[in-house]
């Protein structure tokens, strides 16, 4: 599942943007949507890799048993997302770079997986050193 993730966040370095990716999986492992972080390629920052991923998706019965796979912890807007439509689990490549809203999920009985992926940390801590001033207005704290 996290390779889904890490292509879309290499695919979004290619095109300019931020290394995030992220997938949502139903219940049965089926791969519902796929999405990058696409806030510098259209210019609009509301599209983080969860909710590209989320709209992929399209319109669902319920999210119940449903699995967000990203590579990097969400932010709190995502982290929203994932409690608004009661997304069951989250698998998190890394949260070294960046530990966003995944301890408040799971205080909410979302399940939270963290992997600590080595090359999901490696290529967002390349990205942030390369473009500090793009990944501090990413998240807000500049």
């Amino acid at each position: 599942m996290l390779a889904t993730a890490v292509a879309e966040a290499r695919a979004g370095l290619a095109e300019g943007g931020i290394p995030i990716g992220a997938a949502l999986y139903g219940p049965d492992g089926a791969l519902l949507g796929r999405g990058r972080n696409r806030r510098v390629q259209d210019g609009d920052p509301s599209m983080h890799a969860e909710t590209a991923a989320f709209r992929a998706a399209g319109r669902q019965r319920s999210y119940r048993g449903t699995t967000m796979v990203t590579t990097l912890s969400p932010c709190w807007y995502c982290s929203g997302l994932v409690r608004q439509f009661g997304i069951s689990r989250v698998v998190i490549g890394e949260a070294r770079t960046f530990h966003g809203g995944h301890d408040w999920l799971a205080r909410h009985g979302v399940r939270i997986v963290l992997l600590d992926d080595a090359e999901c940390a490696a290529m967002m801590r390349d990205f942030i050193g390369a473009y500090p001033a793009l990944w501090h207005e990413d998240i807000g704290d500049e």
